[in-house]
């Protein structure tokens, strides 16, 4: 007869363990301490097995049957109830395992030797923030491109589009490790190009593509205009100063001898030093034997006592195809900024200390021009064998 609650509540526990059966070999087991457990009994390629469904009244009678039916239907396919659970449980702890946020701590902590403090601590914080709160805790293998975008959406939301595109491009990292480690076969990020609203805004054009970057320093390289043009704009990327200190360059503020360019921002009005490159030097050596005896480095073109146009440069690049909305002298800031940090990941004060940029330490008061000299010399040269990398890819 089949048991009822009414039944299965005055059961009373004995000296020994004890079962009652339910039927179709479900049965429910009382043990000397008054527990109650379901257990169903059945037998697998003729061996007589049991599988465990659950203590009452916890998982109560019509649950037990539910249950015991699951178990009948496996059955019946020739599948074995309890080697399905273990195969059940052994996806559950690989899902876990295989989520988002391990996936992508993992990675995180693969590449966090290859990258300086500051940047290490963006990557993270965006993650912690932005994105491991909504994904985090899912299968890598099981997030939707709707999913992230909704995510990236709720960054945008709030005014950091370019916090938005930098968690995207940091997930679609992760992706492409979790396809080389084999635990995932697509990267879903490459379905969201285009879905973001742009990041630079109104921003000065600049190109941040390393190809495209490539391209365009071939290009200067091949510049048939005059010789102090093509010098400056060899010089341009090099040392990504301002225009208009760029075309006032002064050789009595060019240290050749210790490849230090010093001079007076007029927006700030405060001392800087440009660290040079062996490669600027040499275009600076270079260019010495053509207007070492004049004011300017880069004079202009109708008279020596003055400085280059402010449109020379400009004016170049269009010659050589390069439209506005993509580069412009400007641009060349905006270039460093971005790779110096995303690429070659050196800290941000050292970037922005090179930039002329108004950057204070802990306590409030602003660098000197000598600060991080050293490292900034450093990061110079590195940025220089880069750009010359960059022209052979």
């Amino acid at each position: 007869m089949p048991l009822t609650d009414k039944q299965i509540k005055a059961l009373k526990p004995q000296s020994k363990m004890y079962s009652v059966t339910d039927g179709f070999g479900l049965s429910l087991k009382v043990t000397p301490n008054g527990q109650k457990y379901w257990r169903y009994r059945y037998r697998f390629l003729n061996k007589a097995k049991m599988l465990s469904l659950g203590v009452y009244p916890i998982v109560t009678l019509l649950e037990a049957r539910n249950k015991r039916d699951d178990a009948r239907r496996l059955l019946a396919s020739g599948i074995d109830p309890s080697m399905h659970r273990k195969a059940q449980k052994h996806a559950n702890i690989a899902k876990h395992e295989n989520s988002f946020e391990v996936i992508a701590r993992e990675w995180f902590n693969n590449q966090e030797s290859t990258w300086v403090n500051s940047h290490a601590d963006k990557i993270i914080r965006r993650f912690e923030r932005d994105i491991f709160p909504y994904l985090g805790a899912q299968p890598l293998i099981d997030v939707t491109p709707p999913q992230l975008l909704e995510v990236l959406r709720k960054i945008e939301k709030r005014g950091a589009k370019e916090t938005a595109h930098r968690a995207l491009s940091d997930c679609g990292r992760v992706y492409r490790y979790a396809i080389a480690t084999g635990r995932a076969e697509s990267d879903i990020t490459r379905d969201l190009r285009g879905a973001l609203k742009p990041a630079q805004g109104s921003h000065l054009a600049a190109i941040t593509d390393e190809k495209r970057l490539g391209e365009l320093l071939r290009m200067i390289d091949s510049y048939q205009g005059t010789h102090i043009v093509e010098a400056a704009l060899k010089f341009a990327p090099l040392v990504f100063v301002r225009p208009g200190e760029l075309r006032q360059a002064k050789w009595t503020d060019i240290d050749l001898e210790n490849a230090q360019w010093s001079y007076l921002v007029q927006k700030t009005q405060t001392p800087h030093i440009v660290p040079l490159a062996k490669q600027a030097v040499a275009i600076l050596k270079d260019l010495h034997q053509h207007t070492g005896h004049l004011e300017y480095v880069f004079p202009s073109a109708r008279s020596g006592k003055r400085p280059m146009s402010d449109n020379a440069i400009l004016a170049a690049l269009r010659n050589m195809g390069i439209s506005t909305d993509e580069m412009c002298g400007h641009g060349f800031r905006a270039t460093a900024r971005t790779l110096l940090d995303e690429k070659l990941h050196f800290r941000a004060d050292y970037i922005e200390h090179q930039l002329a940029h108004a950057v204070h330490g802990p306590l409030g008061r602003a660098y000197n021009r000598t600060t991080h000299l050293k490292e900034r010399t450093e990061m110079m040269q590195v940025w220089a064998d880069y750009l010359d990398g960059l022209k052979v890819m």
